[in-house]
């Protein structure tokens, strides 16, 4: 039998299942948290930082990746105070600024609120969230693909640059990937890369509730997992 906990998010109180993530909890309830490296199904690590929260303990808080934090009676989460709405801003404009090339990426760029760029545009092919590898290694159980390197030169390859023999080939790696899908008006190209925010009509539902989710379209680009409930 599932045990529930009750907890608070953005000062509403809801019930989901013991084990279940702050993240899922909130978006099941339609609270929206920004997430690109976030896949259900598979686990969270917290790598690419949008889905940013506060938690509250003691009087004090402290951040956290709401995808690796599990839920416990009685938290308290702010999902959308003003210092972390700041830092999703700035994660999602560095996003934008290394793989504008990306309609997820821009998408996610409008959902927090960018506006302006202020980092040097790159024209990045891969954005590090990790979602080919754990697709590859949790789902499939095939291990084909790794991060290599360290630092500035860590990359996603296979072994020995090479596809081996035990690549299922179900091209899962593709699916999940956030840079399969070019932004509408098409590639962009190197030095003429920009910030897209025509899709930012989306948001005006949300102008007196900015944490709620309305089922809008930005997140088709990296199937958010609110748009596939």
């Amino acid at each position: 039998m599932l045990e529930y906990v009750t907890l608070t998010i953005d000062g509403a109180q809801i019930r989901v299942p013991q084990g279940t993530s702050v993240l899922d909890a909130a978006l099941d309830h339609g609270i929206c948290i920004p997430h690109l490296c976030h896949m259900r199904g598979v686990i969270d690590f917290g790598v690419c930082r949008l889905c940013l929260v506060e938690i509250v303990e003691n009087g004090k808080s402290r951040i956290t990746t709401s995808c690796t934090l599990e839920v416990e009676e009685g938290i308290v989460i702010r999902a959308h105070t003003e210092k972390i709405l700041k830092l999703r801003r700035n994660v999602a404009e560095l996003l934008v600024a290394e793989a504008p090339n990306s309609r997820a990426i821009q998408d996610l760029a409008v959902r927090c609120g960018v506006t302006e760029v202020r980092y040097p545009f790159h024209n990045a092919s891969c954005v590090l969230c990790g979602r080919c590898i754990r697709v590859c290694s949790e789902v499939w159980q095939s291990n084909v693909l790794g991060f290599v390197g360290r630092g500035k030169d860590i990359h996603v390859a296979m072994p020995f640059n090479e596809r081996p023999e035990y690549c299922k080939r179900c091209w899962s790696c593709r699916e999940v990937c956030p840079m399969t899908i070019v932004p509408c008006d098409g590639p962009m190209k190197e030095g003429e890369e920009y910030l897209c925010g025509k899709c930012a009509s989306q948001l005006t539902m949300i102008e007196n509730s900015p944490d709620s989710c309305i089922w809008c379209k930005l997140g088709e680009g990296f199937q958010c997992v609110r748009q596939r409930s």
